[in-house]
């Protein structure tokens, strides 16, 4: 189950739960769509991966099988590790040409 972290890992920024603009790898590395777009271009600075929209969990339980925030809600404690923009620039330009599938 998606942790669905609270905060953008590099600027801070709040991210809830119900946020449109949460950015994920498939670490749950979690970045702004700011971020995502402008300094990362897609690209995670941990891992190399991509990162998508985050998906929205339902905040109450429309079926009666416990899948909402109700039942599994997001924690609370952020992870704040601004990316080494530096590093990424040279991690771009090794992946430079490379579709996400092929990295």
């Amino acid at each position: 189950m998606l942790e669905l972290r609270p905060a953008c890992e590099h600027c801070a920024a709040a991210l809830p739960p119900a946020s449109a603009d949460a950015r994920i790898c498939s670490f749950e590395c979690t970045f702004c769509a700011h971020c995502a777009d402008t300094l990362l271009q897609q690209v995670c600075p941990n891992c190399g991966g991509n990162l998508v929209p985050r998906p929205i969990r339902p905040a109450q339980d429309w079926n009666g099988r416990g899948n909402s925030l109700q039942h599994h809600p997001a924690p609370s404690q952020a992870k704040h590790r601004p990316a080494d923009l530096a590093a990424h620039a040279e991690l771009l330009r090794r992946l430079a040409g490379r579709p996400p599938g092929a990295r």
